[in-house]
């Protein structure tokens, strides 16, 4: 295993437990609503807004998640480029060109209009 494929499996997990956070948090914050309304205080409240904060902070977090992983892909497709040759040069004439092209042997028939006399 690469470390591109640790990376990916890290991010998976991490966006996974992020998930299970966000739940959790979602289901804390309902019933500490439920009880800062039934007790009127107001350290409840400030725990209830301290949640809320947090909750926004980790999904906050759950999209910088999703950025970190498109610049990790986009990096690999990068590497994968780099190691292609995508320009090819050919040194030659035409017809050593066009006999490569063609697939043809100096042997063949294949009028050949270069002059060779200077």
């Amino acid at each position: 295993m690469n470390d591109s494929d640790n990376a990916i499996n890290d991010i998976e997990f991490t966006r996974q437990t992020y998930y299970d956070l966000i739940n959790k948090g979602q289901n804390a914050l309902d019933e500490m609503t439920s009880i800062a309304s039934a007790l009127e205080h107001p350290r409840a409240f400030e725990v209830v807004a301290g949640l809320i904060k947090t909750v926004s902070d980790t999904n906050d977090k759950l999209l910088d998640l999703h950025k970190k992983k498109l610049e990790l892909s986009q990096a690999n497709k990068h590497k994968q480029i780099e190691g292609s040759t995508t320009n090819n040069l050919f040194v030659g004439s035409t017809v050593e060109l066009q006999r490569m092209l063609l697939d043809i042997d100096k042997n063949d028939n294949m009028i050949d209009v270069t002059d060779d006399t200077k």
